[in-house]
């Protein structure tokens, strides 16, 4: 669904795209996760077709978003950060009137809208101005507006950033009930949110795309395999030593933790799984074992393992 090559963006004096490239297939939700700052909002204008770029190619549905615009953008639903509704208008007023700037006819738009805004728990609202609504009704318009047009390929931008949580789980559940029939990018930088709802995450930062793949594969690419937790009543020196003999642990570190179990944190070699063998060695050995469990690295640590300065790797 979309292709995107070597895509640069600068403005004077700065570069806030920088040669990025990726693809996202269809059917997917895909979050686009980075600090304020990072080009994420730049490169979904360029995806929407409302910035040129400097540099590089984009396609959304097949179609060049620069030699093909018009076809590309009647595949595009976008919804901006900053959500530019008019607010003197009212709810089922302005969304039909931007479904027919989106090209549909008087009948279906009609039908549009109603799907939409029952889609978007608008139903009720339909007769309300929009100036009047609160920040999460205003979100759910802005969404509407999205999706009325049926677009193969849904943009995204901070659309839960200020609403309360009770709207943010009704506007997640609506987003990832798009997967599937529609292609979905949401821009973020709350971790949580992408989490729960997107399958696969690209990272930005300083205009740059560091990863691009699913959570878990991340966790593996950058652990090495998810860390193994064990507490264990045993002499510190027999721990210490059972971990140095075992081929399938990496690294290991052996920590007191009141009476005479000790914490041992074991970061296993190629993911291999450890808890079946510690099990057998604490029953061989007739240790004591209260705690056996593989500890994942949240999206937190793998966002910031990726988008640690190399200097601190370094020192």
């Amino acid at each position: 669904m979309i292709e995107v090559s070597n895509l640069t963006k600068r403005y004077a004096g700065r570069t806030a795209v920088d040669d990025i490239s990726f693809t996202v297939a269809r059917g997917e939700i895909v979050g686009l996760l980075g600090p304020n700052g990072a080009g994420k909002s730049t490169t979904m204008r360029i995806l929407a077709g409302f910035l040129p770029a400097s540099n590089g190619t984009v396609r959304v549905a097949g179609f060049d978003i620069f030699h093909d615009s018009e076809e590309a953008r009647r595949r595009i639903g976008y919804m901006p950060e900053n959500n530019p509704l008019y607010p003197e208008m009212r709810v089922r007023e302005y969304l039909k009137f931007r479904a027919r700037l989106k090209g549909l006819g008087w009948r279906h738009s009609r039908e549009r809208v109603t799907t939409v805004m029952e889609q978007c728990g608008l139903a009720d609202m339909g007769r309300r101005v929009i100036g009047q609504l609160s920040k999460g009704y205003r979100q759910r318009v802005g969404l509407a507006d999205a999706l009325v047009h049926e677009p193969e390929l849904v943009i995204l931008d901070e659309p839960t950033i200020g609403l309360d949580p009770h709207q943010i789980r009704a506007v997640r559940a609506l987003i990832k009930s798009l997967a599937g029939k529609h292609t979905v990018l949401n821009s973020t930088h709350i971790l949580p949110e992408v989490e729960m709802m997107c399958g696969r995450v690209l990272i930005m930062f300083n205009g740059r795309v560091l990863a691009s793949d699913t959570p878990e594969n991340l966790q593996h690419r950058i652990a090495g395999g998810n860390q193994i937790v064990a507490e264990i009543a045993a002499p510190e020196a027999a721990l210490n030593a059972a971990w140095e003999n075992l081929a399938e642990v990496e690294h290991f570190d052996v920590s007191a933790t009141g009476g005479d179990f000790f914490r041992c944190a074991l970061t296993p070699r190629d993911g291999f799984d450890l808890r079946p063998v510690i099990f057998a060695l604490a029953c061989k050995n007739g240790w004591g074992l209260r705690e056996l469990t593989r500890s994942h690295y949240s999206l937190e640590d793998i966002y910031v393992q990726v988008t640690k300065p190399k200097t601190e790797d370094q020192e």
